[in-house]
């Protein structure tokens, strides 16, 4: 099984641009959807400056950042922070069980995000394109 694991060690930062391109395209439909209402919405659009609306703003350039591999990290800190906000304020007061009260999403998101922000984006980014200061 070792052997198996080893062969696998140089796919890792594959695994991880693979995550880090999902994600971000996962969240930036949350803000298309918000916003723009595609993939179609239950609900009617948002305000633009309410908290809705400006978290699809957040999730739609966050989203396309990190899909990118642009600015990951700072990227996928606000997003990671948004998702905590988020989280607390939308989801937690309606109920105890993430599964319940609709926030797994926004736990998985913020989680996903913040070990972007330790671990980088992986493979095949723009970051790795950018001059290093």
């Amino acid at each position: 099984m070792d052997a198996l694991f080893a062969r696998l060690s140089p796919l890792a930062p594959y695994a991880l641009a693979a995550l880090r391109i999902m994600a971000g395209l996962l969240f930036l439909a949350h803000g298309t959807q918000k916003l723009f209402g595609f993939p179609p919405s239950s609900g009617p659009a948002p305000e633009l400056l309410s908290l809705r609306g400006i978290g699809g703003v957040i999730e739609i350039v966050t989203g396309a950042l990190i899909a990118l591999g642009l600015f990951t990290r700072p990227a996928a800190f606000l997003a990671s922070g948004q998702m905590a906000v988020a989280y607390f304020l939308f989801h937690a007061p309606r109920g105890f069980y993430p599964a319940v009260n609709g926030g797994d999403a926004a736990i998985l998101f913020c989680f996903v995000f913040l070990y972007l922000v330790t671990a980088g984006p992986g493979a095949l980014s723009l970051d790795r394109r950018r001059p290093r200061v």
